[in-house]
């Protein structure tokens, strides 16, 4: 049956993906798509550029602080991603220790959020990383992991699974060409993929004594290099794990790495590939080829790119930002940090994140974004602008080496 063919238009424009039982959702000013039944921020009907100088309230969870932190527990890390955000594994750990390491995670328990994810880098690396998740749950805050899996045997992973509501274990490739060549380290694929048999066995074991346990998932960054692999994360990989409960597909978004002019020319989709990705229809097909009682989803990240003239309307998002030491980014996806969760009030927090998303230099450059690549042009600015002497050194040093390699094209 032939299609109407799509309009072309903005970055995020046009594009509806499944709600609940399949039905389409309906638009609105903050979201295009509903996926797999949770509301997903999409930036569509928004104008050329928000009003300058306009202020930016923040949104508050009941209790006046963030409803969600992410926090960067370090940057250290065993993989060299191509498209690592914070470019971790290239840049000094800058994970606090001991009674620092605990000061701080009270300090953002004192924030009263109702979720923390704890990523990095590989926050497995970090000693005591488990108690700090507990410390997390002992105080009501719901906690979600995300690794690599690098250096998780059968024993760290029931600690995992009765430690965490949540993990996610990233894999990129159902080959380990594609996922190593994505991850820069050899054997990452096989140290993926034995983590995720162990969470799985542990699973099944911990349900069948009755134990309260974590859920596990995949999270795979989609990019051309891998995107002809999806159909194989269901039919292939999915099926040796079935205590596996979550598929995640996420569009991979121009931040740090990903930013780079040449990563954007051969790595990023272009907008008729992400139209794509995240129809209806690619769902639905994902769906359909994965086990019973898997969730499969399809992320397209759009809530990252901060359109100016959404946030002048509706608020800056109530999600935290944070850096191994405390430090806190006013925008995910684009350096420039704002103020220290041990040093700073969280009013003082709060109204300079709210500050920076409505600088002018920030409106005029992501109010113009279209496309993917003039996304990217603009986290470049943003990243020189706001970043430190030493973010744009790292910047500087940046080179073409870290693209991964082209494979051939499948026969």
């Amino acid at each position: 049956m032939p299609t109407r063919p799509r309009r072309r238009g903005r970055l995020g424009e046009g594009i509806v993906s499944p709600g609940r039982n399949g039905k389409p959702a309906r638009p609105g000013p903050l979201s295009g798509t509903t996926v797999a039944g949770r509301r997903s921020r999409r930036y569509v009907q928004s104008r050329p550029h928000a009003p300058r100088g306009r202020e930016c309230p923040v949104k508050e969870n009941s209790g006046g602080g963030p409803t969600d932190i992410i926090w960067e527990i370090t940057y250290a890390c065993p993989l060299r991603c191509t498209h690592c955000y914070s470019e971790s594994g290239r840049r000094p750990s800058r994970h606090l220790k001991g009674e620092r390491l605990l000061e701080l995670t009270d300090a953002l328990i004192a924030l009263r959020p109702r979720n923390v994810v704890l990523a990095g880098g590989e926050p497995l690396v970090v000693n005591g990383v488990l108690d700090i998740a507990r410390r997390f749950t002992d105080a009501g805050v719901r906690t979600a992991l995300y690794t690599s899996g690098w250096n998780v045997d059968r024993a760290k992973a029931e600690a995992i699974l009765t430690t965490f509501q949540r993990v996610a274990v990233s894999l990129d490739g159902t080959t380990p060409e594609v996922h190593n060549r994505i991850r820069g380290r050899d054997r990452s694929f096989d140290r993926a993929m034995n983590a995720l048999r162990f969470l799985d066995e542990a699973s099944r074991e911990l349900t069948a004594q009755g134990v309260a346990h974590g859920t596990f998932g995949i999270d795979c960054s989609v990019m051309r290099g891998n995107l002809d692999q999806l159909d194989e994360f269901c039919t292939r990989i999915a099926p040796l794990l079935p205590a596996m409960r979550t598929l995640v597909f996420g569009l991979t978004v121009p931040g740090g790495l990903a930013s780079r002019e040449e990563f954007a020319e051969h790595e990023l989709l272009d907008d008729e590939q992400v139209a794509r990705l995240t129809s209806r229809e690619r769902t639905r097909h994902l769906r359909s080829l994965a086990p019973a009682g898997l969730s499969v989803m399809v992320d397209d990240n759009m809530r990252l790119l901060m359109r100016p003239d959404d946030i002048a309307a509706n608020g800056v998002p109530p999600v935290l930002q944070v850096e191994p030491d405390g430090d806190v980014r006013a925008m995910s996806s684009y350096l420039g940090t704002v103020a220290n969760v041990l040093r700073d009030a969280p009013e003082v927090i709060w109204e300079r994140v709210a500050a920076r998303c409505a600088d002018p230099f920030v409106v005029e450059a992501l109010g113009g974004v279209r496309t993917m690549r003039d996304w990217a042009a603009a986290a470049r600015r943003l990243d020189q602008r706001f970043g430190t002497p030493a973010d744009r050194a790292r910047i500087a040093a940046r080179t073409a080496t870290d693209l991964p390699a082209r494979l051939p094209a499948r026969p």
